[in-house]
């Protein structure tokens, strides 16, 4: 039985928000700048990291690549950021079919809605406004703000008490990645969903613990009971 929910706290990319491969594409600059591109023979290790830990911080996961090495680590976050913002910035991004509709209806009926990525706040908000977001979600939360990124808790209990939540059991946490269902069982979240629309399959998001794994956001509002909301056109 799903449990009553209080907040549901969401990912962006790749769970609300299609990047149509834009995050990869910046991965992708970052490594160039780091003398590393297609063809080289770290070039697939690396991406294959990219990719198994996609939804974790992106600073945490290039300080993993540059082995451990902080101002590496730190130039090519920048060149990441800078690409994705510019890539945003030339709306290559979009939210996912019924993303803003289904948050609308979770906010309807009483449900707090938190939006989270392991971008900086800077990128986060630059992609928020980008979307038209700015006044969509109760809290938006990057790594930066609450400790650590996912798949660590901090982020779910970060809207949890920056939202007034009652209880871990009342929390809703939604992803496209293995980083995400983490996060949300180790946050003790009363329901953990995976989606396909982004980084993993159905399959791998049960194997990690997924309690449940839809085919997008926009179905969650069924799920937990709550009447569909039309958004303006």
């Amino acid at each position: 039985m799903t449990p009553p929910a209080e907040i549901a706290v969401l990912d962006l990319a790749g769970t609300t928000v299609n990047d149509q491969g834009l995050v990869m594409a910046a991965f992708e600059a970052a490594m160039a700048a780091q003398g590393v591109a297609p063809g080289d023979e770290r070039f697939q290790s690396m991406v294959d990291y990219v990719k198994a830990t996609m939804g974790a911080s992106k600073i945490e996961v290039f300080t993993a690549l540059c082995g451990g090495v902080a101002d590496l680590a730190q130039q090519a976050n920048q060149v990441f950021e800078t690409t994705f913002q510019d890539l945003v910035a030339d709306g290559l991004a979009a939210p996912i079919e019924g993303a803003e509709a289904a948050i609308v209806a979770l906010q309807t009926a009483g449900i707090k809605v938190a939006l989270t990525t392991g971008f900086s706040p800077q990128t986060r908000d630059g992609l928020i406004t980008a979307l038209g977001w700015d006044d969509l979600a109760d809290v938006v939360l990057s790594p930066a703000d609450v400790g650590r990124g996912r798949p660590y808790p901090d982020l779910a209990l970060g809207a949890l008490l920056r939202l007034a939540g009652t209880a871990v059991s009342a929390l809703v946490t939604v992803g496209d990645t293995l980083a995400d269902v983490q996060s949300g069982l180790s946050a003790g979240a009363g329901l953990v969903v995976g989606v396909t629309t982004g980084t993993h399959s159905r399959d791998e998001l049960t194997m990690a613990g997924a309690h449940l794994v839809l085919r997008s956001v926009a179905d969650l509002p069924e799920v937990l009971g709550v009447a569909s909301v039309a958004t303006p056109g």
